[in-house]
């Protein structure tokens, strides 16, 4: 058994992202551990978070990492034992305890019978990891966007960080496929998280198979786990959201580009594929868009980007026509027709133009072919 104190770690969350930063540039268990105990507010009652000892998965370190960050558990000790008597007297415990119910803070998911899941349209399986995300998420993205929890930003995020985020290591916890299929797969992936927090557990061959050695690879794998999500709030704070309403705002214009509604410019380039997929759903928005045009900035070209069918697959809706594919410049400008044509991509999924102009003229004679 070891405990892990924080103390007032993470009273500035803000301090905290730079904390993050360190703990992965430096490996070091001494480094990783002495992060941890930053000491605690002279008569603050200890809180003490459980889980099991023996091997972890990406699930509890990830769970542990997540609670500290709350209020409720700020300064509390993780205790690593499957001992029931241990277990019983310790204020939350994560993955291990056969019991699930938020009103104690008991947080696994191993029993019979279990059959939580996140809800707002999910149905995947909670690992302990989703069960502190479903209870404790909004309260640390708030604290991430130093907004109250009723924001509506808070919700959005917390909806938008499970699906990008969380839902995976929930599935791959509960041995969920990715696919329903019977086929093998046509490669070997081990580069996820949940893989590369396995592969801190202890090698068979190390010679040091002890539970302070267990204990510090627990620790690594917590800093591991912690960063990364930290770093998806992060993100989907400061690039998500803006590029929301950049979509969003592009959506809402596109007919003033063009009548048939199935061209968009963006106002300014972001990412923006996962958004347009979500935002054609609540919007209604049909017929699909099938051409966005954005400006190149490093260039000063214009872009014209055939939609794929998926965010995540490589077949576009519409992809630029066939006649077109793999020439450049005066070339391609004569057989589309079109001055100042810079290239089209050979699967027809990009294309450029050094103007505006010429960009929309592309997108314009590609809808008709």
């Amino acid at each position: 058994m070891f405990a892990v104190t924080r103390g007032k770690l993470f009273a500035n969350f803000h301090f905290h992202r730079h904390l993050t930063r360190s703990l992965m540039a430096a490996n070091s268990p001494a480094r990783v551990s002495a992060s941890f105990s930053a000491g605690s507010p002279v008569n603050a009652p200890l809180k003490r978070v459980g889980t099991h000892n023996g091997s972890f998965h990406c699930d509890e370190a990830l769970g542990c990492f997540m609670i500290r960050l709350t209020d409720k558990f700020s300064n509390a000790e993780i205790v690593r034992s499957r001992d029931p008597q241990v277990l019983e007297g310790l204020d939350a415990v994560l993955d291990v305890g056969g019991v699930y119910d938020p009103n104690r803070d008991r947080y696994d998911h191993h029993q019979k019978g279990f059959e939580e899941f996140f809800g707002h349209g999910f149905s995947t399986k909670l690992s302990s990891a989703g069960l502190v995300y479903k209870h404790f998420g909004k309260e640390i993205i708030a604290k991430e966007l130093q907004v109250h929890e009723d924001h509506p930003d808070v919700y959005r995020l917390f909806l938008a960080i499970y699906k990008s985020f969380m839902e995976a290591i929930d599935a791959i916890d509960n041995g969920i496929n990715q696919y329903d299929t019977d086929q093998p797969p046509k490669y070997v992936n081990n580069t996820h998280l949940s893989s590369r927090v396995g592969r801190l557990n202890l090698d068979w061959t190390d010679p040091d198979q002890s539970s302070e050695k267990e204990n510090e690879a627990f620790q690594h794998a917590m800093a591991l786990a912690g960063s990364e999500f930290l770093n998806s709030v992060r993100f989907h704070a400061k690039s998500w959201l803006p590029a929301r309403s950049i979509v969003m705002e592009s959506l809402a214009a596109r007919q003033t580009t063009d009548p048939s509604g199935e061209i968009m410019v963006l106002t300014k380039f972001c990412p923006w594929k996962l958004h347009l997929f979500e935002l054609e759903e609540e919007m209604k928005i049909d017929p699909p868009i099938k051409y966005v045009l954005y400006q190149d900035e490093r260039g000063r070209q214009w872009r014209v980007q055939a939609v794929g069918i998926a965010p995540d697959r490589f077949e576009s809706r519409k992809p630029l026509p066939l006649p077109w594919r793999g020439l450049r410049d005066d070339a391609l400008s004569k057989v589309a027709g079109i001055p100042a044509c810079v290239f089209v991509h050979m699967s027809g999924f990009i294309g450029g133009n050094q103007s505006f102009e010429g960009a929309l003229a592309m997108a314009r004679a590609a809808l008709k072919m």
